[in-house]
Order: structure tokens, then sequence, then C-alpha cells
């Protein structure tokens, strides 16, 4: 009778945490999906996958393509690149450069950070990029699942005007993306991450 007892506790327990872990999931994507269409100085594209052919993965190149939109819209008038040396040996924040600036976007108006190896990283060195150049304003560019955190990251980096713009590349990973944001959002407002 105890067992059966402690049984229906561990149930409910499991139950309630299910729901919860299901409603900070929906958070994070809503949260994720909601761009913020406002101009900015800058565009900030977090870094991804290289190939290793050295072209950008479809994941970055779909965030490339998200900047690429919103400098051709006139949102913003610069674009940060931001990543580092990945497994494939390629400096991630070189190849977005060069995707850009193939496509247009002036080789002035495009600053290179290869030492976003993190989101809070690339937040705290975006933010000394801006600090340097003036700049007050950013769009933060990434997957949906990974924005809410980057917003995060970028205002406790110190930047106050921080909007953002997702990509419209959707994959089966993303589920465990989105788990992984279901724990790393909490750490990062906690404190103990980044």
């Amino acid at each position: 009778m105890m067992r059966a007892r402690w049984m229906g506790i561990g149930m409910r327990v499991l139950a309630a945490g299910a729901v919860a872990f299901a409603v900070a999931a929906a958070a994070i994507v809503a949260g994720g999906l909601r761009d913020d269409d406002h101009p900015a100085d800058v565009a900030v594209v977090l870094g991804n996958t290289v190939r290793p052919d050295g072209t950008p993965s479809p994941r970055l190149a779909a965030r490339l393509d998200a900047a690429l939109a919103l400098y051709r819209r006139g949102r913003v008038r610069s674009v940060v690149v931001s990543g580092g040396v990945g497994r494939e040996g390629f400096d991630e924040a070189a190849v977005m450069r060069r995707y850009l600036a193939a496509r247009g976007v002036p080789a002035a108006r495009i600053v290179a950070d290869s030492l976003g190896l993190t989101t809070a990283a690339t937040a705290r060195n975006a933010a000394a990029i801006m600090r340097r150049n003036g700049w007050t304003s950013a769009v933060v560019v990434s997957q949906y699942f990974h924005l809410p955190r980057c917003r995060l990251a970028f205002r406790r980096a110190g930047i106050r005007a921080v909007y953002s713009a997702h990509t419209r590349y959707f994959e089966a990973t993303d589920l465990y993306s989105i788990a992984r944001e279901v724990v790393a959002y909490p750490a990062y407002a906690a404190g103990l991450r980044g």
C-alpha cells in the first residue's frame, strides 16, 4: 500500500515535470519565432558549422541570408559575424565574411569576430565592437530556439537595444536544441553560465 502511494506521488511529480518542460519549451519557441522588425545599427550573426569544403552549412547559410536580407532592406548598416575555429579547421567568422561579401555586402560594412566561441563570448565581443564604432542597437541573428538566450546574453553584456531575427531554416535536430535551451536559458538567467 505504501509502495503504491509512493508510485502515485512519483507519477504526479513526473507528470508535473513534463508539463513544466513543455511550457518552457513552448515559451522558448514562441519567443524565438517573434522577430523584431526594427532598424538597428548592426546585425550580429552567431557562428555555426562550416562544411569540410570551407562553405557554410545550411544552418549557417540561413543565418547569413537572414542578415543579408536585413542589410538589403536597410534595416541595418553593418554586420558583425562571430564564431570560432570549428572541428573542420575553418575560422567561422572568416567564412561568414566571405559569404556576405560575395553577395554584395561591402567589406567595410562587415566586422569579423573570430573569438565568438560561445553565445556569451559573442555578446561580450559584440558589445566591445559596438562601443568602438559608436553603435547602440543590434539585431541578433540565429536559429529561433537560440534567440531568447542570445537576447539575454546581449543585454547582460550591456547592449540595451537588442532585437532579433530568426532564420527560416528548420530541421529535425531542432527538437534536441529546444530541449537544450530549456536547460541553458535558466542557467544563463541565474548566472551559472557565460
